[in-house]
């Protein structure tokens, strides 16, 4: 039997015992009885259908794609992307998966509509050049109308515009009648994965919810009338520059069902949110509120729909080890958790509750989706910090907008946006959402505006190459080749002086003291870049020296940064360069270093840590992380001890060049935003650590030595920094500890090991003296208060002192006071004092009788006091 004859045998097997669709002139009622699945029914039933049929089952992908340059996995084929263009070999002919995925590019329809979602699972069945179009269609059907039970006369189906085949296959071999089967454009019903490159038709699957209003003029647009629930996709073109299609040899196929809508298709309820899927988080936040979903208006309902709909993306994010940030992913995340805070605050909801409802969102999908139960912890902190922090702000910011509001006519400026955003953390498209609701529309122009601004502000801040050398690296750029890197293996080369820059202009020479940026057209040098610094050394030629003191790479061009030290240094002269051999062993120890320690903290702490920045010096080294929380002590000891054993266990390295997507699925590690070419260099200690990295390293983590964690510290949400030294530098570090533990030793006349109890037993006899003082000086204060009792005057029934107690500190001024109102009786005492220069104590006692007959009481009266002192006197040590 040929291969062409296959499809058509298995598709008429297929077809045996399905229901076929059933002319009637009578119209059909829009209420019926479907088999009431749950939402974990339907993603059973979907899957085990298709494991029946030779499909392997996989696990979701993380919401986190593998490819670097795509943000979130949006779409249920993404993690097969790389099998559909032919750049990786397929594990299996035919998979099946509900691949969770995430879209916030129609964020403002959440909530509003029937079934728009940020969070949404895509269940789907893929064939790797295996079976395609007819058997696609025939289980497709199948899976419909016998899997879940959907009454075929209820079924509409859509093929592309040109599609005869697919067209063919529903009426003839399915039995759909003609006008049931919609011709659509290339908008609606095309797949492609670019300008050129995998194409083809798709076909669609709709559900009718009011078959009564008849097939005479079907409208596949009318989302109250119909819902699509199914889409093929059938991969079987490739597309040249030209636009020309031509068959591909293997052809694929890529479906994809909304688990939500057939939740609502099968459950029977007006929207995807009252499904059983999502309905429960709805529940909680109402819950909470003190409201009920079904009995509230429009507006609460939409923000408890809001919740419902980003608590599930906020879970699943944090779980897949997304973090809270301005950039990013990191950027979503806290957009969303934001507009949940926000709307919790609409309906009502005045305290934290982003936990509560994140345990009903875990509780719902934890037995699909095992991870969010196993980083349950990490959820509701991140959420937690996220809502306190964003709750510190958002008052304020309200009343700021809403003073804005009530001044704006009819648009809101860029710049107060600007100021909410970068003062207040409101993102731009919860002003927008906001402004919206009042009839307002917002300058984003003038806020991108002021975004630039503080760009260039920051850039100007913290730049260190120099400037004025841009303008004459891009005329450079244009005449010169890019500079020859050789350094990896070789640290002395022979090369020609390509051009020479003395405050950011070309020049044709440069003498002696002279400070000078040089191109090479080969250099061993290495420019700084990813988070290495530039290599230091020497040029020389005769009596030529120039000492080169950083190196950068503009462009391709690397710009040597040095002084001539001796001699006259000209364009085309050939000089011979030399890095400085010590400091790039020391830069290289500290590189590999990050890398042992980034897989050591996957290993010991949490295996979704990922980097978030990095700094590799000669001294030392800095590495930024992904994680929601400090790490204990213990934890810190373990990842050193982690490093140190790989280090003593001497593991070579390999370092080899491969395609991007090789080495991806090899499984090295890449970071996020960085932009990689189509061939990369993989540094891989075999068993360890395999990064994508153009730095330079040693050959064997032997060489490293020692390493030693000197500080764990947070430095933004969510983000925490690791510094540390290697190599050399350790050896460094120790030195300066053990000077200063020898001169405490010294000053306090102990061995280096009694240091400890020493200082323990000289503060406790510090804290001994300091309690005798402070009862001494209380004493002293009370003595001296008994010669005051005189100065009281009489007040009607009371008696009032108020009085100066020189030199005496707060404490026992306060001891004074409630000694001397005590003897005076019914009585109000004040008293002040000037313990140190510029610093005033005030305390006031007053009797009961002074707050039930004149209801004044002591604390607020001081207190109005203090302030009326503080601002005359301009000081702000009340």
């Amino acid at each position: 039997m040929s291969k062409s004859q296959e499809p058509q045998n298995s598709q008429q097997k297929s077809l045996e015992g399905l229901p076929e669709l059933q002319q009637s002139s009578q119209p059909l009622k829009s209420e019926i009885k479907l088999q009431k699945l749950s939402g974990s029914e339907i993603r059973d039933k979907f899957l085990n259908f298709y494991a029946e049929r030779g499909h392997k089952i996989l696990p979701s992908a993380s919401l986190v794609p593998e490819d670097p340059t795509v943000l979130l996995t949006i779409a249920g084929m993404l993690p097969f992307k790389p099998i559909f263009l032919g750049q990786r070999p397929a594990e299996v002919p035919r998979a099946t998966s509900s691949q969770k995925c995430i879209r916030t590019n129609d964020i403002e329809n959440v909530g509003r509509t029937a079934r728009h979602h940020t969070f949404f699972e895509m269940l789907g069945n893929f064939s790797f050049g295996d079976y395609f179009k007819e058997q696609a269609i025939a289980w497709g059907w199948e899976l419909s109308t016998v899997g879940f039970g959907l009454p075929p006369e209820r079924l509409v189906v859509s093929v592309f515009q040109d599609d005869d085949e697919a067209f063919a296959i529903w009426r003839d071999q399915i039995g759909i009648p003609a006008h049931r089967i919609q011709r659509m454009g290339e908008a609606d019903n095309f797949w492609k994965s670019g300008p050129t490159g995998p194409c083809g038709p798709c076909s669609e699957i709709y559900y009718d919810f009011h078959p009564e209003l008849g097939d005479e003029q079907i409208d596949l647009e009318d989302d109250s009338r119909f819902i699509e629930f199914y889409n093929l996709v059938f991969m079987q073109y490739n597309r040249d520059a030209a636009g020309n299609l031509t068959p591909l040899e293997k052809q694929n196929i890529d479906t994809g069902m909304g688990l939500e809508r057939m939740a609502q298709i099968l459950q029977q309820v007006p929207n995807n949110y009252e499904t059983d899927l999502i309905l429960p988080i709805i529940k909680t936040a109402g819950t909470i509120a003190g409201i009920d979903y079904h009995q509230s208006d429009h507006k609460t309902r939409v923000s408890l729909k809001v919740i419902g709909d980003h608590v599930r993306a906020v879970v699943h994010l944090i779980a897949d080890g997304v973090t809270a940030a301005n950039i990013g992913r990191g950027y979503i995340l806290r957009r969303l958790i934001r507009r949940v805070v926000r709307h919790g605050r609409l309906i009502g909801i005045e305290g934290e509750f982003t936990p509560q409802v994140a345990e009903t969102a875990i509780q719902l999908s934890e037995v699909a989706f095992p991870n969010v139960r196993q980083r349950a912890e990490v959820i509701k902190a991140e959420l937690q910090r996220e809502e306190e922090r964003f709750l510190e702000t958002l008052e304020r910011g309200e009343k700021l907008l809403e003073e804005v509001m009530t001044k704006a006519t009819g648009i809101i400026s860029g710049a107060d946006v600007f100021v909410l955003y970068d003062t207040y953390g409101f993102p731009l498209e919860l002003t927008q959402e906001i402004a919206e609701e009042q009839g307002l529309t917002v300058d984003v122009a003038g806020f991108e505006a002021e975004m630039e601004t503080q760009r260039r502000r920051s850039k100007d801040a913290h730049e260190t190459i120099d400037l004025t050398v841009q303008g004459s690296l891009d005329e450079l750029a244009a005449r010169i080749h890019p500079t020859a890197f050789l350094g990896y293996t070789k640290p002395i080369v022979d090369t020609t002086v390509a051009a020479i820059l003395v405050e950011g202009k070309a020049v044709e020479s440069a003498e002696a003291g002279t400070p000078v940026q040089i191109v090479l057209n080969q250099t061993p040098f290495y420019g700084e870049s990813g988070g290495q610094v530039g290599d230091r050394g020497y040029l020389s030629y005769g009596d030529l020296g120039v000492r080169v003191e950083d190196v950068k790479k503009e462009s391709g061009i690397f710009i040597h940064f040095g002084r001539v030290e001796r001699g006259t240094l000209s364009p085309g002269m050939t000089v011979t360069a030399q890095i400085d051999r010590a400091c790039r062993r020391r830069a290289q120890a500290n590189h590999t270093a990050t890398h042992l320690l980034q897989a050591a903290l996957k290993s010991q702490v949490d295996d979704s840590i990922s980097q978030a920045g990095s700094m590799v010096s000669f001294e030392r080294l800095r590495f930024d992380f992904n994680c929601p929380r400090p790490l204990t002590g213990a934890e810190v000891q373990q990842v050193e001890d982690q490093v140190n054993t790989w280090i003593a266990e001497a593991h070579p390295a390999v370092v080899v060049e491969m395609s991007l997507e090789e080495a991806k699925t090899r499984g090295a590690t890449a970071m996020f935003g960085e932009k990689y070419a189509d061939v990369v260099r993989v540094v891989d200690y075999v068993g360890v650590s395999m990064e994508l990295c153009g730095g330079t390293h040693v050959g064997n983590t032997a060489e490293i030595g020692l390493f030693k964690i000197i500080s764990e510290t947070g430095i933004s949400s969510g983000i925490r920094r690791i510094e540390a030294v290697a190599g050399q530098a350790v050896l460094d570090y120790l030195n300066v500890r053990d000077e200063v533990v020898k001169e405490l030793s010294a000053q306090f006349k102990a061995k280096p090991e009694e240091l400890p109890e020493r200082i323990t037993s000289l503060q406790n006899e510090l804290k001994t003296i300091q309690k005798q003082l402070e009862a001494a000086r209380a004493e002293l204060a009370v003595a001296k208060s008994e010669a005051l009792l005189e100065r009281a005057i009489g007040v009607g029934e009371f008696k009032v002192l108020v009085a100066e107690l020189p030199g005496a500190d707060a404490e026992s001024l306060k001891t004074a006071a409630e000694r001397l109102q005590s003897k005076l009786g019914d009585s109000a005492v004040v008293l002040g004092s000037a313990p140190e220069p510029d610093k005033v104590s005030l305390v006031a006692a007053f009797s009961p009788k002074v707050y039930q007959d004149k209801q004044l009481q002591a604390g607020n009266f001081i207190g109005a006091i203090a302030k009326s002192v503080a601002a005359a006197a301009g000081a702000d040590r009340i």
